[in-house]
């Protein structure tokens, strides 16, 4: 059994470290609301994005946009979310692993996958993993911008209206509630059939001005901003994700290190006590032989 003097050490060193972790845990609650607040104010601009692109979609029924042309799915595309930074239990460990079975579920069946990475973890399980990567984003910090995310997604873009890649599919963290985060795959492109845009009755069909003359062109740029605030949206979710499960693990770590420290302290208790007794028995032994 180690003496008391290493034991207190111990003691002292858990507190410290459970000190750190409770810290972390209020960080992480601070900044997940924030990016809560951040990803509900994201979606009122997305759904009137929509909106308009579904009156343009009703005034053009002749016109198949670039972005919701379907092919033959031959070559696709992932853009897998990641976290910068660690100390979020498994969030990042499942989503890489239901990234790599939706993989080479498309590899078996004969597609050609390609990656586009966002996020330190991801690129760093890609370098050991493999695979063919065609952009990469990392560092977006707790509060990233549009504008960080533009390039990656300019690159997808421009492949998928070229015709050189025939898919692109979004890989993220959903988050579901602040104990559950589900990673998910789902189509982005080409995108869906759009809704039938919903008019009151006998109320006033309105419609724009275009300049230059082409509501067609309005409508692919405008499916170009939509397409990136799925993809923003996307990373402010993960964020918050990131934040739930570091919140969670911080706790877990906070409670954890109080169990040993009790436990630790029994057994600081129980040497003391015994080197006490042991020190009585000299002093009797002591006593008897004078």
């Amino acid at each position: 059994m180690a003496n008391s003097k290493e034991i207190k050490t111990q003691i002292a060193s858990i507190s410290n470290t459970q000190k750190i972790t409770s810290a972390m845990e209020k960080v992480a609650v601070s900044k997940m609301k924030k990016t809560q607040e951040k990803m509900l104010k994201g979606r009122p601009y997305r759904d009137r994005m929509l909106e308009v692109i579904n009156h343009l979609a009703n005034g053009q029924p002749e016109y198949k946009p670039t972005y919701m042309e379907e092919r033959d799915p031959k070559k696709i595309a992932i853009i897998v979310v990641s976290s910068d930074k660690g100390l979020c239990g498994g969030l990042n460990a499942n989503l890489l692993r239901e990234v790599t079975r939706f993989a080479a579920s498309e590899s078996a069946s004969g597609r050609e996958v390609s990656y586009s990475l966002i996020g330190t973890k991801a690129q760093s399980f890609f370098r050991s993993f493999g695979g063919n990567v065609i952009s990469a984003t990392e560092k977006l910090g707790d509060e990233p911008s549009i504008e960080q995310l533009v390039g990656s997604m300019k690159i997808l873009l421009d492949s998928f209206a070229e015709g050189n890649i025939d898919k692109v599919y979004l890989a993220s963290n959903k988050f579901v509630n602040t104990m559950t985060q589900q990673p998910e795959v789902t189509q982005l492109l080409p995108l869906g059939k759009l809704e039938e845009s919903e008019e009151k009755e006998g109320g006033p069909r309105w419609d724009y001005i275009y300049e230059p003359d082409d509501s067609r062109l309005l409508m692919d740029g405008l499916m170009e901003r939509y397409i990136e605030s799925l993809l923003y949206q996307a990373v402010i979710e993960n964020i918050s994700c990131e934040q739930a499960a570091k919140m969670v693990a911080m706790k877990s770590a906070t409670d954890n290190a109080g169990n040993l420290i009790d436990e630790l302290q029994l057994v600081y208790n129980n040497a003391r006590q015994a080197a006490i007794t042991q020190e009585i028995s000299e002093i009797v032994a002591g006593a008897e032989a004078l």
